[in-house]
C-alpha cells in the first residue's frame, strides 16, 4: 500500500506503508489512512525523524563483505535515505506560516 504525503508548500512525497508506519511512529503519530501536521508540530515532527536517523545509523561496511557466495548483497536502504523527503518537507512547510499544512492519506490505516 502507498502512503501519499502532500504539502501546502512543496511537492507530494509517496511511500509505502511500512516505511511510513516508521516514520510516523518516531514522530509519534498514529498510521491512520488520514493525518495531517500543524504547523506547530512540523519543527517538532522534523527533529524527532533527525533523532531517529541518528539513532539507527549503522557504520558503512567494508566492500569486501559485500560480496557473499558469489552474490553480491542487495543495497540497503537506511531510514535516513527514507526519512530525508518527510524531513525537507516537514522543514520547508513548516516555514511557510500558519496556512501551510501536510496531509496524509492511504487507502486504510497501516
Amino acid at each position: 500500500m502507498i502512503v501519499r504525503f502532500v504539502s501546502s508548500e512543496t511537492a507530494e512525497v509517496l511511500m509505502f506503508a511500512e516505511s511510513a508506519r516508521q516514520l510516523l511512529l518516531a514522530i509519534g503519530k498514529d498510521t491512520t489512512a488520514r493525518g495531517t501536521f500543524t504547523p506547530e508540530e512540523m519543527p517538532r515532527a522534523a527533529q524527532a525523524l533527525r533523532d531517529a536517523v541518528q539513532r539507527a545509523a549503522v557504520p558503512p561496511q567494508d566492500d569486501d563483505e559485500e560480496v557473499l557466495e558469489g552474490k553480491k548483497k542487495e543495497p540497503v536502504i537506511s531510514l535516513g535515505q527514507r526519512a530525508w523527503p518527510l524531513i525537507d518537507m516537514l522543514e520547508r512547510t513548516g516555514k511557510a506560516g500558519p496556512r501551510a499544512n501536510i496531509v496524509w492519506e492511504a487507502a486504510t490505516d497501516f
